[in-house]
């Protein structure tokens, strides 16, 4: 019975350590605000959500809670705080190339209950130090957050969407 215990407590350590140690280099850290400074805007990319969300498709359409609705609210958000939202012709010209980028991952754990991770990221174009010549899409600031709602409470998804977003904002104003 002991040993079994001590099992558990080593397999929960060890997947605790490679939960730490896979963590991104990207986050909202001082050197990464940094990275926000003299872009001048952003191409939104929305991920699609997960089928095991979208078949709820009565609640799904109640909460607009789907890849344009999304969309619209983050790009509406970052325009009413004054950062420009670029269109896939503006971005291919503007240096850097700079995406607000969001995944909601959503796993469906018990009936009608959800659990959910959402990440927002800027993505950017930069080089490698170890050769420069090298140019490639990565990310450089983000922000993600792990809830868990069920099926009569998806706004949460979106309010938590928005604070994450809000919270971008404070960034990108601070980073000027």
């Amino acid at each position: 019975m002991r040993r079994l215990g001590a099992t558990k407590i080593t397999g929960l350590l060890l997947v605790l350590a490679l939960c730490f140690a896979a963590r991104g280099s990207a986050e909202d850290s001082e050197g990464a605000r940094g990275t926000l400074k003299g872009l001048a805007g952003f191409y939104v990319i929305v991920e699609e959500l997960q089928p095991n969300l979208l078949r709820y498709e009565k609640y799904s359409k109640q909460f607009d809670l789907n890849k344009t609705g999304i969309q619209r609210d983050v790009e509406r958000k970052l325009t009413e705080a004054g950062i420009r939202v670029l269109t896939p012709e503006e971005w291919q010209k503007t240096p850097g190339k700079p995406v607000f980028y969001v995944n909601i991952n959503t796993h469906e754990s018990e009936k009608y209950w959800f659990s959910y991770n959402i990440k927002i990221e800027v993505r950017q174009v930069v080089s490698l130090e170890a050769n420069p010549a090298v140019k490639t899409l990565a990310g450089t600031w983000s922000l993600n957050l792990t809830g868990m709602a069920n099926i009569g409470n998806l706004k949460q998804i979106r309010q938590d969407l928005n604070e994450l977003t809000g919270r971008f904002v404070g960034a990108y104003r601070g980073s000027k």
